[in-house]
């Protein structure tokens, strides 16, 4: 709930900025007033709690105020070109938001180039997933990424494109509005920690644009690295030790949780978080229902702590959520947070991610079939299941990406 002292500075703000990017639109506006109205009301509505989490994260920036009026500006755009059907499924979540809760939600998730070669053949196959049951599709990571260091499509270099060998951004739209006739959710990963070293940011990096430096987390100094990485733990330790990857091109270390080739970006800067709500919004408007947000616990980083679940990793959810309610409430978010349970449950809030993956149910259940005893199982059932109103577990079978 946001402070009054927020309400009055958030009003005064939207005060100054909507008048310029009224004039900046106009002539959509012009063609669309009606529309326009919708997309103020539900900002005026959304922006106190907005302007509120920013405060928090950017609010000591000498530029607060640029990225704050070019996010706006951007969540315009996405409202004015957001495709009708989409519009019309905003307004039937918001009237029923519990829409995804219950049992009878059944969810499928498979790589398209194993299951249809492409996504052109992936239509033919509607009747087959109605037949099934599922109303939720998870389609395994699909974006563009270079040939070979690509971590299974998690290592991003383009979010606007998909993997040429699988199709189009145009043919995944046409998918999501097929799905979407037929009920079914359409699923996809939101790989927001890191991009790829191929991604146009990072090659920007290594050519030395300082802009771009700046999207990621880089370092001339070795002893500022060893300070970090004394408390971090290595992710896949048999594969690779330290979080760190020295760069020759720029001469600096770059900080890299997972593999070598995954740029962690840098939240702390207010044009990061502008940027990727840009590629979310997008993401909304091709038909995406469902976000999975990967690698969640690693967003934000801070000297002397394990850059694990920091509380500014729920206040950057947060954010994503609120611009996401002002565009695309249909729009919900599921939570990738394969951490201690106790931690997994702390991303669950109707404000941060609806959705989670329950890793420690999977476990169990794997555990009680292997022991035949299910006193651990019961345990976690009892003490470790209980989420906030309004949000769900998805409960799989084994793996989660």
């Amino acid at each position: 709930m946001a402070s009054d002292w927020t309400r009055h500075h958030a009003e005064k703000s939207l005060e100054r900025i909507l008048p310029r990017i009224q004039k900046d639109l106009e002539n959509e506006i012009f063609s669309a007033s009606e529309e326009w109205n919708q997309f103020e009301h539900r900002l005026r509505r959304e922006f106190p709690r907005l302007f509120q989490i920013l405060v928090e994260l950017y609010g000591g920036h000498y530029d607060f105020f640029f990225h704050l009026e070019a996010l706006l500006a951007a969540t315009a755009r996405s409202w004015m070109t957001r495709p009708e059907d989409l519009k019309a499924l905003d307004a039937e979540r918001e009237s029923r938001p519990d829409w995804f809760l219950g049992q009878e939600v059944v969810g499928g998730a498979l790589y398209v180039d194993l299951f249809s070669d492409n996504l052109a053949g992936l239509g033919d196959h509607i009747d087959y997933f109605k037949a099934m049951g599922l109303s939720y599709l998870h389609l395994m990571p699909l974006f563009a990424v270079p040939h070979d260091d690509n971590d299974g499509g998690y290592a991003v270099s383009d979010y606007r494109a998909v993997n040429p060998e699988l199709g189009t951004m145009a043919q995944l739209a046409e998918v999501a509005q097929r799905l979407r006739s037929e009920g079914i959710s359409l699923v996809l990963d939101y790989v927001f920690n890191h991009t790829s070293d191929d991604h146009y940011w990072a090659r920007m990096a290594r050519a030395g644009d300082p802009e771009y430096m700046d999207y990621y987390l880089t370092f001339a100094d070795r002893a500022i690295v060893d300070q970090f990485q004394q408390h971090l733990r290595d992710i896949f330790p048999t594969v690779r030790k330290g979080c760190f990857t020295w760069n020759d091109e720029m001469q600096r270390w770059v900080w890299t949780t997972f593999n070598s080739y995954q740029w962690d970006l840098n939240y702390a800067n207010p044009a990061v978080f502008r940027a990727m709500a840009e590629e979310m919004l997008f993401l909304a408007n091709q038909g995406v229902e469902v976000l999975r947000l990967d690698a969640v616990a690693f967003v934000w980083k801070r000297m002397g702590t394990r850059c694990e679940n920091l509380p500014e990793a729920h206040t950057v959810i947060r954010a994503f959520n609120a611009v996401a309610r002002i565009v695309a409430p249909s729009l919900i978010f599921k939570s990738e947070a394969i951490v201690h349970p106790d931690d997994v449950i702390s991303y669950v809030d109707l404000e941060e991610c609806q959705l989670s993956y329950n890793p420690l149910l999977m476990a169990l259940l794997w555990e009680a079939l292997a022991t035949r005893e299910t006193k651990l199982l019961v345990h976690s059932l009892r003490h470790r299941e209980h989420l906030p109103p309004g949000c769900a577990w998805v409960n799989y079978l084994r793996c989660h990406d």
